[in-house]
């Protein structure tokens, strides 16, 4: 059997493309070598840092020296000193005597009597009246009738404060507090109510209950009849 060559394998036609190749990789190769630069490293030994050897500096501490004005200088003396003579008679003042002899008669015109105004106090607060208002029923000093007049309130409240009230109203649970504030009129009697909290109907049932109050005897400054001025805060638990 006879073997025949293919044309196409037949690489002898491609010689001069190979050698154009090979040159052109070489000429590659030389350039990027003469162009290829390169540094020396260099690591230089600093040694041991002494922090002992770093120089101190001392900065001097200084003060400011406020600088005094001298006094300003006297007023000159005048040039010339006149000495004026005192010339000039004084009256004398007589006073003429106003004793009486008991035979001279004397005549006397009517007497008109002033009447003065009394003087208006106003409306004194609890907390420093001189005489407290006095709740019926209590004695004793001063300090003894306040604190009885305290627990009297007190109860008097707790006993007609209608306290489901706060519940009825859809309020969110924990403490409500109905601040009232009132007079103790110059009779006793308690007027100027007035009530200040977190709902309309919980104010408008603190008046009523202070209103309920008895009538006291008057609270009295400088021994003198007065207003009191009272103020009492109402605490609701709402659960």
């Amino acid at each position: 059997m006879e073997f025949k060559k293919n044309p196409k394998a037949n690489l002898e036609r491609h010689n001069k493309q190979f050698m154009l190749l090979g040159l052109a990789l070489a000429l590659i190769v030389i350039y990027i070598g003469i162009e290829w630069k390169t540094f020396e490293r260099t690591v230089a030994d600093l040694g041991m840092v002494d922090i002992s050897l770093e120089e101190e500096i001392d900065i001097p501490i200084t003060e400011r020296i406020q600088e005094v004005k001298p006094p300003p200088p006297p007023p000159p003396a005048p040039e010339k000193i006149e000495i004026v003579e005192d010339e000039a008679e004084i009256e004398e003042t007589v006073l003429e005597s106003t004793e009486t002899d008991e035979n001279e008669f004397v005549e006397v015109e009517e007497i008109e009597e002033i009447v003065e105004d009394e003087e208006v106090l106003d409306d004194v607060p609890f907390a420093i009246i001189e005489n407290v208002p006095v709740y019926p029923g209590c004695k004793g000093t001063n300090e003894e009738k306040k604190k009885c007049m305290v627990e009297k309130i007190t109860k008097h409240v707790n006993r007609k404060y209608n306290t489901g009230l706060a519940g009825d109203l859809g309020l969110e649970p924990g403490k409500k507090r109905v601040y009232v504030q009132f007079k103790i009129d110059k009779t006793g009697k308690v007027t100027n109510v007035m009530a200040r909290g977190p709902h309309a109907r919980l104010e408008k049932e603190a008046i009523r209950v202070v209103e309920l109050l008895p009538d006291m005897t008057p609270g009295k400054q400088r021994g003198r009849p007065v207003g009191v001025k009272y103020t009492l805060p109402i605490t609701l638990i709402v659960e």
